[in-house]
Order: structure tokens, then sequence, then C-alpha cells
């Protein structure tokens, strides 16, 4: 039967998406509207970005953190672009965006020395081929597939290339272990629910040396320059933004932290985002035409969850648009270049009473397209 009960918030999108519990934009400090960026009170906002998500986040002594332009994926050019060529790349992927930073690497670096670790969606690489001599590319959390790297053990403390980490669906869900980091990227408008557009860039020590020591053969475009006569920019990671940042979602951004702060840091934001993937974990555990796409428990996502269906690719299309238009799941069709399925975001901002209240529709609409 049709279930009665609907989510209060349907809004299961991978990006942008949910806004934290509570949310409203009239509650937000607009006193950096129509003000200069550069302004006092504006590099006051964008310093606290950085400064806040250091602390927040816990990073390690001499971390740096940025404000860019362009999102995650301008924040992993700026590293692509600024960083690689004096050692060989290792570069993993398996899915859509670790694709996209291969084909950044081969195809338009044109870099000489990569070796490509690839995995098909469901998969993942096998960490024991890495060379860490060389310079290493990877997505911490595959948005498009639901795969994730399940620990840093494979990562040696030791390593002589840098460690380039698009973790743009992970950062404030997941345990990432930031020594053996050395460049970390994300996005405002995943875990947190913030708004696009504008990128993280955080540096370890070893990538600002590098920074220091190394100049691409290529031109580099104004947004990726982060150093200045062989020294790095530090205003950058001081809110000191290359280009104009809107004020708006920055007051956003800050009022996410805040709300990070007030439920108990990272580590309640991660024990969120796990109670979200146990509801649907207990679903599937329970329904045989529904399964992960990540093969391997230990690597299935606790956000960007991944599923597949006992349906064909027609019908898996007419549950999604059947759930949207009973307003009780909006945006959950798997990616572009995934397989078939559905994509049920499970961040912090989800709540999972509102998932608890999706499962019996999930079922409803399975079996009524299947009949």
């Amino acid at each position: 039967m049709q279930p009665t009960v609907k989510p209060k918030n349907p809004n299961f999108s991978s990006g942008p998406c949910a806004k934290r519990p509570g949310y409203n934009v009239a509650d937000l400090q607009l006193d950096t509207l129509g003000r200069s960026h550069r302004s006092a009170l504006g590099k006051k906002a964008l310093g606290l970005c950085c400064s806040e998500t250091a602390r927040i986040l816990g990073l390690p002594e001499g971390y740096r953190v940025a404000v860019v332009a362009g999102s995650d994926t301008g924040a992993v050019e700026m590293a692509l672009w600024s960083l690689l060529g004096p050692r060989g790349v290792d570069v993993l992927a398996w899915e859509s965006f670790g694709s996209g930073w291969v084909t950044d690497i081969v195809k338009q670096l044109k870099l000489p020395n990569v070796t490509k670790l690839e995995a098909g969606y469901g998969d993942i690489t096998d960490f024991s081929k890495v060379n860490f001599d060389h310079d290493v590319v990877f997505t911490w959390n595959g948005t498009t597939s639901g795969v994730k790297v399940p620990n840093g053990d494979w990562i040696p403390a030791n390593r002589a290339g840098l460690t380039i980490c698009d973790a743009t669906s992970a950062v404030f869900a997941m345990e990432l272990p930031w020594d053996k980091l050395d460049v970390i990227t994300y996005s405002w408008q995943k875990v947190l629910g913030g708004e696009g557009a504008h990128g993280m860039l955080i540096l370890s020590p070893r990538a600002v040396q590098r920074l220091e020591s190394y100049t691409p053969p290529w031109p580099m475009p104004k947004l990726f320059r982060m150093t200045s006569g062989g020294k790095l920019t530090e205003g950058l990671f001081k809110g000191e933004t290359i280009n104009t940042p809107s004020m708006l979602c920055v007051s956003d951004y800050l009022d996410a932290l805040a709300w990070v702060e007030r439920i108990g840091g990272v580590q309640a934001t991660m024990a969120r985002s796990e109670a979200n993937l146990k509801v649907i974990s207990d679903f599937v555990a329970a329904n045989d035409w529904i399964s992960f796409l990540a093969k391997d428990p230990a690597t299935r996502s606790n956000t960007s969850v991944c599923l597949t269906l006992k349906l064909g690719d027609d019908q898996v299309k007419q549950v999604v648009k059947l759930l949207d238009t009973e307003g009780v799941a909006c945006d959950i069709g798997a990616y572009k270049d995934a397989p078939a399925g559905i994509r049920i975001w499970c961040g912090a901002t989800v709540e999972a009473t509102d998932l608890q209240a999706l499962m019996p529709w999930l079922s409803w609409a399975y079996h009524k397209v299947s009949a």
C-alpha cells in the first residue's frame, strides 16, 4: 500500500545538498553584503572561513586553508596545474570525477610518466600497487559510485611524493588522516549543505615546499597562481581571495560551520552521516531487490549512497520520477555516467527520520513499477 508518512525534507540530492536542520536564510549575518571582499569586514569574514575550517577540522600545525574559485573542481585543478611535473604521477580512478583527473593529467597537462590505476563502478583500485615515489592523485569518496577509501593505512608517512586528495564528499563526514594528505579539496555544497561555486584548498607544509621550489613549464592562469617571486602568496590563506567571492555564500558557510560547532564538532557530523547510512543498510539487508553498488562493505560511502535495483534501466527511471512526483525524494537518480540506479545523499545535514520515512516509499515505488 502507498505509505502515508512523507519525509519532512525530500531533498536527497548529492549536490547541492540539503541545508542544515533549522536553516533559515534570514538568520545569516549579512553585514558584508554590498561591501568589498577586500574591506576589513570582508577580509575578516573570509579569514574566518579559513581559520575556523582549520580549527574545527583539527588540521595539523602548518596546514593552510584557502577559499578558491570553481568549487571543488577549481581547487583540484589549482593543485594539479601548480604542483605536478617534477615527479611521476599515479592517478587512481573508480568513478567519474577520478576519471576526470586522469583526463586532466594525461590529455591536458600531457605529463609523461603517469600510471593509471583504475577500477569499475562498485570496485576500488588496488592500493598495494601505488608508487609513493610518485605524486598520487585520488578521490577519497567516489561521489558518483558510492565507493570510498576505507582508511589511510595504505599511505606511508615517509612518502617521497605528494598525496593530492579530492575529498569533496568526505570532509566533515569521514575520518581523514590529515598528516598523510598533502592537498585536500572540498566544496561547501556537499556535507555542510552550503552554496556552490566556491572551493576549499588545504595544503600541507610539504605541498607549500613544492610550490616554492618548483615552477611549472606551462602557462599558469591567474586563478591558479599561488606564488609570487617564488614565495607562497600567504594572503590567499588568510582570506585574500584571487577573485571576487559571493559574500552571501561566505556568510552561509560560516553559518554551517557554527552549526557543526553547536552539535558537537566533526565527530557529531560524522556520526550523523553514519547513522543515516545505517537506515539504508538495514533496509537493503531486509529487501533482496535492492543492493549497494559498492561491493565491499568497508568501501561503502556514508554520504553518496549508490544503490541498484532489480529493474531495467527505464524502470529505474520510472521509480525516480514516481518518488519525485509524490514529493518524497528529489534528485535521487544515479549520476549520468554511472550504472542505472538511485543515489541518496546521507551527509550530516540529512535527518535520519527523513530517511526512515523514505524507505517504505522506495519499496512502494519498486513494487508499483515492477508490477
